[in-house]
């Protein structure tokens, strides 16, 4: 009986120490302020953005995925949906608000009540300028655990629409040929996995002023 009631305190501080494991994010999380490329893993292609405005529907800059993993034009940012809400270096949870920002045109992922000009699903945009558009910029990041790991596979669902982030591979013409069409669609399925790719992810534990580069 002794014997039991020593192993407890153990047993319990082993569980506590646990527990508050499983809250800290690992180091592969993405954290807020990082900048990164996305892929969509059943297309391969990257999450792109340039100065091309649709012909039809908005009229506002285009969303397109890429295949080349070299381009500029397919970083964004990782920002909360309003300044202060996601902090430097914190890690992103899985359900948090966030927005992306396109770093070279300062454009925010977007999406609206507009037909897409080729699949005929929601319009998907880059909106905004400096970082500043509207609430139609918000997207909650779904996945499995507590936080956005780079090695998993995660979905964006818009707030506003309740559409997910997709492509189901329909290419373009000129002046953009080849590139596909990103789009929304009411349904969760294998179109709308992304994963963090190439970027420069801050980490929680550094000054805002080191990152690490992958």
């Amino acid at each position: 009986m002794r014997g039991s009631c020593r192993l407890f305190p153990l047993l319990l501080l082993a569980l506590l120490r646990g527990l508050c494991h499983g809250r800290e994010p690992a180091p592969g999380a993405v954290t807020c302020g990082s900048v990164l490329k996305l892929l969509n893993t059943r297309h391969s292609v990257r999450l792109h953005s340039h100065e091309v405005k649709y012909g039809s529907g908005s009229g506002q800059q285009s969303v397109t995925g890429v295949e080349a993993s070299d381009d500029a034009n397919s970083y964004w940012r990782i920002r909360g949906k309003s300044d202060g809400s996601c902090q430097r270096g914190t890690a992103v949870k899985c359900g948090q608000a966030i927005r992306l920002t396109h770093v070279n045109t300062g454009k925010n992922l977007h999406t609206h009540h507009f037909p897409s000009p080729l699949s005929n699903n929601q319009e998907v945009s880059a909106f905004g300028d400096d970082g500043e558009g509207d609430d139609l910029d918000i997207w909650i990041v779904q996945c499995s655990g507590t936080y956005w790991e780079r090695e998993d596979a995660v979905r964006f669902k818009h707030v506003g629409t309740e559409m997910f982030l997709s492509i189901t591979g329909e290419q373009y013409g000129h002046p953009i040929r080849g590139q596909r069409e990103v789009h929304g669609m009411p349904t969760a399925n294998h179109h709308n996995y992304w994963k963090a790719m190439e970027g420069v992810f801050i980490k929680p534990s550094m000054d805002p002023a080191k990152h690490d580069e992958l």
